[in-house]
């Protein structure tokens, strides 16, 4: 037998959650030493906790890189396998006189039995939950063993399905390349569904111990939750409630401080009965900062400290960090039918954003880096929600925290996407205590917008009407019923009444997309009230002008497909796989309309290129302009549209999708061209028959004076038609500021060989949009010679660029390297010069050499 590494207690010895001191409570992690085998069998191996058997298996050498070419085939066999895990650690006296000890398994995943010294502690069976073990009297001073048993999910999951007695629906589980054949198991399991497998997403159902383990032991008192509830908001004044739960050894009076900056803010005397204890503090802040959204202000956010004190001094503290504000999703009549769109403390906010996936199929790698990462470029992109999608995962507590920094609200959907979902009362309880968990867990979070039962799972079964997916169909009506009361229960009694309990007043709408909560608005896409899924561009293949004709109130989901960058494809293929008709290609495609919808809209707007590395390329150039042409919409609707919602902003694993930022994090032209089209002011020119509209919009909360222009050009830089006009942009709604015809614009000028330049000045230049007469495959664009120059001031690096003639999306890329353009995929008119900055290590000698760029001609 291997050596087992002893975990010693020597490390940060925690007073509550706020740091290393007192002798009171005593709390660390139980994430090393830690060792893994298939059931039963083979030798003991490291481990890293947290972590899951794929990367385990991977970081012994024991398999291939799941992500490589077509290597996700050949692992299937991991997930029909038992595993188990076991560490062995020393407990210091110190630990063992205290009265209360407790280990506490933050994510397992997912059937686990769990042992401590040869004696079972329980049984888990929900990857969500957080699972808490009652250790007093079981934990020995000196060497103590752990050890996890985990079950095949995939076939325990069968087994669930044979004793629920009904196969229900779940689309997107690849059950076939699971080796599982017919039987789709992913609902029957408390497990994140996209590990069974998406239309972007590789199917490799993990199992492990995905979160820390904590032993905690203490004596006397210990404040176990603090919820700062907020009943009223105003710049004014903030009334709060510190919700406190404080577990007491004994029945003893205490006094319980609120303490901030440094400043008791209140204190009182509590009588505490022995057990729990549930406490409401009331208190004021007077002229509270309050904590906006990106764009909209400051994202203040206060720290409170909840003490227990007696005679004997501080019994025990908890630290809470919180965001004071009044964020709700308001539904009212209008006379288009019922808005749906949020308000933050007191002002309407159109959403702009994007739907996140989890970073990774095997989520202990998301580091707190990648998560800054990818809320930084959400904000970056000025963006000022995301949301949760309800196919991945709750997001760890970092997630959260980096939206509370960087201003980006959250629509927070519950675990269930795509599926219908077992009815028995263990499932119906098991899915409460998940919520209960999660729900505690992120509520003092400021960025908390929207409480969201599940994804698309109304708008599939399509109750007491025709239409949905089809899945009413496999069932017999007594069969629907069954599977529409297990539905009904989740999500409009279970999860509603957890976020009512749980939180102050939080908005819950019980799925994605909802024309409203009423029984005969169920399951409808919203247009004239509730959100829209809109994906009549791509699945519907209508063209992307349909963007304008749809209606919509807030667009939940839209989206468009590209590849990854080549960088990203080279990770995972070889020159020979080059081909998107390439097994690996099409491996690293889930879509079963993928590659041909993109090559049929390509052959729609531009020319296809033959060379492979092009036509990646042109992929981000068509995703690029499919998402303008949807934001831009949007926005030009506003206040009848309150809201847009990319699909999506990031990926599980390299491959070709609809994401703005593939696996590495790589910006693809999408996520450039959101940045320009959710900025505060935009202009948004759209072609009207034989007129051009030019549209402002503007999230300012006051009116903006400005200077529209319009200059015509053709290809080689000269001007043909210049006209300019003052503009008055209304405050936080969409306005027409000048209707153009297209003759007086065109002078008599081929309408294949000019560009319309239109810029709004306010002081400084708000926002420019090049206009196109014709599509870009029309267009007789001439070959361009470009003019690159490198060059370093104040410690930074960047180009300047300029063309003899017009260039179309030109993509700036060094091969080999990684670099950051801060613009990318843009026009380039001649005689302008252009100064990128550039984020690489290279000198600028290095990157005059080294630089590429791709265009159209």
């Amino acid at each position: 037998m291997n050596k087992i590494v002893w975990v010693l207690f020597f490390g940060c010895i925690t007073w509550g959650i706020i740091g290393c001191s007192t002798e009171k409570e005593i709390r660390t992690e139980l994430n090393s030493g830690w060792q893994f085998r298939q059931r039963d069998s083979g030798t003991w191996l490291p481990a890293t906790v947290p972590g899951t058997v794929h990367t385990d298996l991977l970081a012994n050498g024991k398999i291939e890189d799941p992500f490589y070419r077509m290597n996700e085939l050949q692992l299937q066999w991991i997930d029909k396998k038992d595993w188990e895990y076991r560490t062995e650690f020393t407990v210091l006296e110190e630990i063992g006189e205290k009265v209360n000890q407790r280990i506490t398994f933050t994510g397992l995943d997912t059937y686990a039995d769990v042992y401590l010294n040869g004696e079972k502690l329980g049984s888990t069976d929900n990857m969500f939950r957080t699972w808490r073990f009652d250790v007093a009297g079981k934990l020995k001073v000196g060497r103590n063993e752990l050890h996890v048993v985990f079950a095949s999910p995939t076939l325990k999951g069968r087994e669930e399905m044979e004793r629920y007695g009904l196969r229900l629906p779940a689309d997107n589980d690849q059950s076939v390349r699971g080796e599982m054949g017919d039987d789709r198991v992913s609902v029957y399991t408390r497990k994140a569904p996209y590990h069974y497998g998406w239309d972007w997403g590789p199917r490799l159902v993990t199992s492990g111990i995905w979160r820390p383990v904590v032993l905690e032991a203490w004596n006397d008192v210990k404040v176990e939750d603090v919820f700062v509830h907020q009943p009223s908001v105003t710049k004014e004044e903030a009334q709060l409630i510190a919700e406190v739960c404080v577990n007491s050894d004994k029945q003893q009076n205490v006094t319980m401080a609120i303490v901030s900056a440094g400043k008791v803010l209140l204190q009182e005397q509590k009588e505490l009965k022995k057990g729990e204890n549930k406490i409401s503090i009331p208190y004021v802040i007077r002229n509270p900062r309050l904590w906006w959204s990106n764009g909209l202000g400051k994202q203040n956010l206060y720290d409170f400290t909840i003490q227990v004190t007696s005679e004997e001094g501080v019994l025990a503290e908890k630290k809470v960090t919180t965001g004071l504000r009044s964020l709700k999703l308001v539904r009212q009549k209008d006379q288009w039918g019922e808005s749906f769109g949020f308000e933050l403390n007191g002002i309407p906010v159109f959403a702009k954003g994007a739907n996140a996936i989890p970073n990774d199929v095997f989520l202990p790698r998301v580091t707190r880096d990648l998560y800054e990462k990818v809320v930084s470029d959400a904000a970056n992109a000025n963006m000022n929600m995301i949301r949760v999608w309800g196919g991945g995962t709750y997001e760890d507590d970092a997630f959260y925290e980096f939206c509370d920094k960087y201003g980006i609200m959250v629509w927070q959907d519950f675990m269930f996407a795509c599926a219908m979902y077992p009815g028995n009362q263990a499932f119906l309880d098991n899915v409460r205590q998940e919520a209960i968990d999660n729900v505690t867990r992120i509520r003092n979070h400021p960025c908390i917008a929207l409480w969201c039962g599940n994804n698309e799972n109304a708008l599939a079964w399509r109750h007491g009407a025709p239409g949905g997916w089809g899945w009413k169909n496999a069932f017999t009506k007594e069969e629907q019923d069954t599977v529409f009361k297990a539905y009904y229960t989740v999500f409009h009694e279970i999860l509603p009444d957890v976020v009512k309990d749980y939180t102050d007043g939080d908005d819950y709408w019980p799925s994605s997309p909802m024309a409203g909560s009423e029984p005969d608005q169920h399951g409808l896409d919203g247009t004239t009230s509730g959100d829209q899924h809109y994906w009549g561009v791509w699945h519907g293949f209508r063209p992307l002008e349909s963007f304008d004709e749809a209606t919509t109130r807030f667009c939940s989901e839209y989206g468009f497909q590209s590849f990854p960058a080549m960088s990203t494809i080279e990770k995972y293929a070889l020159p020979e796989d080059y081909d998107i008709e390439s097994e690996v290609m099409k491996s690293h495609q889930r879509s079963y309309i993928g590659n041909g919808r993109i090559l049929d809209y390509m052959k729609m707007y531009y020319r296809v290129p033959e060379n492979f590395e092009q036509f990646i390329y042109m992929t981000h150039v068509l995703q690029g302009l499919s998402t303008k042409m949807a934001i831009e919409a949007h926005r030009r609707n506003m206040p009848y549209c309150m809201g847009s919602l990319i699909w999506q902003i990031n990926d599980c694993w390299p491959v070709a999708s609809w994401s703005t930022t593939d696996y590495y994090h790589e910006w693809k032209a999408a996520h450039y061209v959101m940045r320009d089209c959710f900025k505060e002011v935009i202009v948004a020119p759209k072609w009207e028959g034989d007129s051009l509209a030019v549209y402002a919009v503007s999230d300012r909360l006051e009116d903006t004076r400005g200077m529209l222009s319009i200059k015509v050009l053709d290809f080689y830089g000269n001007l043909i038609f210049l006209t300019q006009r003052g503009a008055n942009i209304p405050a936080n709604t969409s306005t027409v500021l000048w209707k153009l015809n297209r003759d007086s614009l065109l002078v008599g000028s081929s309408e294949k060989e000019v560009v319309l330049v239109v810029r709004l000045q306010g002081g400084q230049v708000l926002d420019e949009k090049n206009v196109y007469c014709v599509y870009h495959k029309d267009l007789d664009l001439p070959v361009p010679h470009f003019s690159i120059q490198a060059m370093e001031e104040n410690g930074e690096k960047f180009i300047q660029v300029s063309s003899n003639k017009l260039a179309c999306n030109v993509m700036f890329y060094i091969p080999g390297v990684s670099t950051f353009f801060s613009d990318n995929y843009i026009d380039i008119i001649p005689g302008r010069s252009y100064k990128i900055k550039v984020e690489t290590d290279l000198s600028p000698a290095q990157i005059r050499e080294r630089i590429r760029l791709r265009c159209m001609y």
